[in-house]
């Protein structure tokens, strides 16, 4: 059974910091890429960041360098770094495991940022 279990979400102040984590278990295919996604309420999901099995790393125009994505192979886990968060950061963040075959969604962890 697949599963992906997201952790770090929660309530930070604006400028604060949160690490999210999305580790990725029960998947038979070889894992390409892993990335994050965003859905704020009444908004289309988003893509913020991916990063390849080498390390090669896109991120969304809009984050400015404010966060680092990054991951384990070996524990087919992917991280999320968020620094000078904002309330526009404010979203449900969704991990995205991409193998040979298919692709995987976790279940989303909310991240809210308050002003």
């Amino acid at each position: 059974q697949v599963q992906l279990v997201e952790s770090g979400g929660g309530l930070v102040q604006a400028g604060g910091s949160l690490r999210l984590s999305c580790a990725a278990s029960g998947i038979i295919f070889r894992i390409n890429s892993m990335g994050w996604y965003r859905q704020a309420p009444g908004k289309q999901r988003e893509l913020v960041a991916v990063i390849t099995r080498g390390g090669t790393t896109n991120y969304a125009d809009f984050l400015k360098g404010r966060f680092t994505i990054s991951r384990d192979n070996a524990k087919n886990t992917v991280y999320l770094q968020m620094n000078s968060l904002k309330p526009e950061d404010t979203a449900v963040y969704y991990c995205n495991v991409v193998t040979t075959v298919r692709d995987y969604w976790g279940q989303g962890t909310q991240v809210t940022v308050s002003s």
